[in-house]
């Protein structure tokens, strides 16, 4: 189904590039450009967890035989959805480009531009986001063909599972969007953080022992006993998934710390709050 990748690949850009003029255009909002494209890139971003988390409960929900049953969705929204993985690498970096811009170290109107400065802020934007980047390029470059090809039409149900870990997806957004607006004292910014951690643990961290067990059911084995009846590439590909998903879900846990510390605690310092 190429046309859904080509459907994916004009639907992201121009989602992002319609809210970034009506977020800049709108009489009621007026956003600032660095604002706008923050705020886009996260509704973006926000929009296609939706829809992941949709499609993934459906086929998840549909498959009653974990190994052989089929669903359309799993196939035709990973196509879809391939993408956004790119799409979001460059919207991550016209974030990290605005912001520099705005802390003056790119060059604004009136004044002279670094020589240089395009490189200096990709290398910064490749150093702060180099794990997300990553992420996405192993989407990419890794997790669809073996989707594609070589599951050969087995496991709809675990595909379906993990395209729900996108549940956790518009909290971090939110997050971001009200740090940008230094709002981390409200009692919306707690609350988010709480679903944030608990979405994230359970359809991010949880989500690979559950897999595990689903198939220790399906196969009649132990949970403990699962590990040892899987080749060697499942297990290591399971890790490797599950790898930067305990590292954010540490941050996270580090952030809800700073967030719930009492009011007679050592408050944050600046650089702190910017994570």
């Amino acid at each position: 189904m190429p046309l859904l990748f080509v459907l994916g690949c004009i639907f992201f850009p121009l989602s992002f590039a319609v809210l970034c003029w009506g977020l800049q255009n709108h009489s009621n909002l007026r956003m600032e450009k660095q604002e706008a494209v923050l705020v886009a890139s996260k509704l973006v971003s926000s929009v296609q967890a939706v829809m992941a988390s949709t499609a993934g409960y459906i086929v998840s929900t549909s498959c009653k035989h974990i190994i052989d049953d089929q669903h359309w969705l799993s196939s035709a929204y990973t196509q879809f959805a391939v993408p956004y993985f790119i799409y979001d690498i460059y919207a991550m970096f016209l974030c990290h480009w605005h912001k520099h811009q705005v802390k003056g170290h790119g060059g604004d109107e009136g004044s002279t531009r670094v020589p240089g400065s395009t490189w200096a802020v990709a290398r910064g934007y490749l150093h702060k986001e180099f794990l997300m980047v990553l992420h996405h390029a192993v989407m990419v470059l890794v997790c669809f063909p073996l989707s594609v090809v070589w599951r050969q039409g087995k496991g709809d149900f675990f595909l379906g599972c993990l395209l729900m870990a996108e549940v956790s997806t518009p909290f971090v957004c939110l997050g971001k969007i009200l740090i940008q607006y230094k709002q981390q004292h409200t009692l919306l910014h707690k609350v988010n953080g709480a679903l944030m951690l608990l979405s994230f643990l359970c359809c991010r961290v949880l989500l690979f022992p559950y897999l595990y067990w689903a198939y220790g059911r399906h196969a009649g084995l132990p949970l403990l006993a699962v590990p040892l009846a899987l080749p060697v590439h499942v297990n290591l590909g399971a890790a490797l998934l599950l790898a930067p998903q305990l590292y954010w879900f540490f941050l996270i846990c580090r952030g809800a710390c700073r967030l719930f510390r009492p009011r007679g605690s050592r408050p944050p310092s600046p650089c702190q709050t910017q994570d």
